[in-house]
């Protein structure tokens, strides 16, 4: 048997200490993500940190450093197609990124672990927890700011109900006074809403704006004729 006579005990320990490492490491990101019950827990970031090790002690044992660098870079591909499996969009959310970035930062864990480096992949891991846990504040902290139009960049919408016959000239006044306005036009779509009624949207070029001059036009364009309504929003989903 092959196994006889290249079996050799030390590499066998290496192999060991290597694969206890990124275990250990791994539970303690997943127990973290498993707490907080996302769809990546325990044994997924175990899994994860102890295959990425796996296969990067596999290739530092059969070719070197050199295979073991070229093994990194499948294991960083490969991890990317299973953090879109946990990526999911609802409507305009979208849910699983942070997940997603805890299982390539448990594969990077892993990796470090795999090529011998114990204490950089533990130094890793008090990283990543830190970023899952000691962040979490100065997050809800910022997202209670109210957001502020003038110093955010996001896109901007004006609609206008409108009836058919004054579509044409409404679409042209629309633009026309967004321009004078100094908030250039990127795209405008006609949407129909069901009754008499269109709706025109033009969407801004993405970019700050100060409320108070796109209420002035919107006011101005509520006093058309053939103008139903007028309002504007934001989305900063993007």
């Amino acid at each position: 048997m092959r196994f006889i006579t290249t079996f050799q005990l030390a590499d066998f320990i290496d192999t060991l200490v290597s694969l206890f490492s990124a275990f250990v490491l791994g539970t303690l990101i997943g127990a973290e993500r498993q707490y907080r019950q996302r769809t990546a827990g325990l044994r997924t970031n175990v899994l994860v940190a102890v295959g990425a090790a796996a296969f990067v002690d596999l290739a530092m044992h059969l070719d070197g450093a050199g295979g073991a660098v070229r093994v990194i870079s499948y294991v960083v591909s490969g991890i990317g197609f299973l953090g879109a499996g946990v990526i999911m969009k609802q409507g305009m959310d979208v849910r699983g990124l942070n997940t997603a970035a805890t299982l390539w930062a448990s594969a990077a864990v892993g990796s470090c672990a795999g090529a011998d480096m114990v204490a950089q992949a533990a130094a890793l891991t008090v990283f990543v927890i830190a970023g899952n846990t000691l962040l979490r504040p100065v997050v809800n902290a910022i997202n209670r700011i109210p957001l502020n139009e003038k110093a955010s960049e996001a896109t901007y919408y004006v609609k206008l109900a409108v009836s058919t016959e004054a579509l044409p000239v409404l679409r042209d006044q629309l633009v026309e006074k967004l321009e004078a306005a100094n908030y250039p036009v990127a795209d405008v779509a006609v949407v129909e809403t069901g009754d008499e009624f269109l709706e025109i949207i033009a969407t801004l070029v993405s970019t700050a704006v100060d409320p108070n001059e796109l209420n002035a036009v919107v006011v101005d364009l509520q006093h058309q004729a053939g103008v139903r309504h007028a309002t504007w929003e934001s989305n900063t989903a993007d």
